[in-house]
């Protein structure tokens, strides 16, 4: 029995269809993630979704002791201390006294929260917080966790944390669907789905994934990225161009040519190029190649 079960979902916010047709399944023990463009709006839904063998529609008090859901800015009480807001929200799941302190000095250990027990919520960086708002997701032992992109602006030493944190709990066979618009995040998930206008345009491993890009890719080093970008998108027409972090990424079906027509035009625009060199795809690649070949392709993601 897979721990999430998707059949059909198509949710739609006004003129906007953000999922179309959905189905897919995340196993326990499973780390998911969804890469997609945002949308928001009134909504409908049709369709249907299981999780843990219960129907989402016709069983929603069964299912909600069963999953947690934590979004980009966790509703944390500010004036409370991390210890008093975690047994705020084990007051909200019923969970009894009896093994409750137990069960918040080993989130206090996971998260390396335990030294800042007695600090007000609103007195933490915005990683502490984002690791609270875990644990205090994780207090009634949840089997299923759905993350909204959880680590938006986050320092990338907290977001590191809280991936680590997030691989114990695969140990423990919670399933995990998290969605994310960091391309590395997703990278480190088991199984992504690329949705794009609402259509997953793919679902499969990291590694398979990149195997459907089309093209090689050059990778340039510049201390000028932007402008070597721009200057690129001007003169090599059919390539496609994007910044990739501090570097300029080219697809191309033709490498020698484009790796000719491009060191030429940097030099030609007095822009300094310190290497020049294929690559392997990225996840971000991939994205980039998929929606250019995909109609009406205005979405886009953060490369980070």
């Amino acid at each position: 029995m897979p721990a999430i079960k998707i059949d059909n979902l198509t949710k739609k916010f006004a003129d906007l269809t953000a999922v179309d047709g959905l189905t897919l399944s995340v196993s326990k023990g499973e780390l998911f993630g969804l890469v997609g463009s945002d949308g928001a709006g009134k909504t409908t839904t049709s369709g249907d979704a299981w999780v843990m063998g219960h129907n989402v529609t016709r069983e929603p008090e069964a299912i909600k002791e069963m999953i947690s859901y934590m979004s980009q800015r966790f509703g944390l009480y500010h004036d409370l201390t991390v210890e008093e807001n975690i047994h705020f929200y084990a007051d909200i799941f019923g969970l009894s006294r009896k093994g409750r302190d137990a069960k918040i000095a080993e989130l206090l250990s996971f998260s390396n929260l335990a030294s800042f027990k007695e600090r007000r919520a609103g007195n933490l960086s915005g990683g502490m917080k984002q690791k609270l708002g875990l644990a205090c997701a994780l207090v009634h032992t949840p089997k299923v966790l759905f993350l909204d992109e959880p680590t938006n602006g986050v320092d990338p030493v907290s977001r590191r944390d809280f991936w680590r944190i997030l691989y114990k709990l695969l140990k423990e066979g919670v399933a995990i669907f998290v969605s994310t618009a960091y391309l590395d995040e997703a990278d480190r998930c088991n199984r992504v789905g690329l949705i794009h206008n609402g259509k997953l345009l793919a679902c499969d491993t990291p590694e398979n994934l990149k195997k459907l890009m089309r093209g090689t890719i050059l990778e340039i080093r510049t201390p000028q990225p932007r402008s070597a970008a721009r200057l690129l998108r001007e003169r090599l027409g059919e390539v496609s161009v994007s910044l990739s972090g501090d570097k300029v990424h080219l697809v191309t079906h033709d490498p020698d040519r484009t790796r000719e027509s491009a060191a030429l035009s940097l030099k030609q625009g007095e822009i300094p190029l310190l290497s020049l060199r294929a690559v392997e795809p990225a996840l971000e690649d991939v994205v980039v190649s998929l929606l250019q070949e995909t109609p009406d392709s205005g979405g886009q993601t953060h490369g980070h």
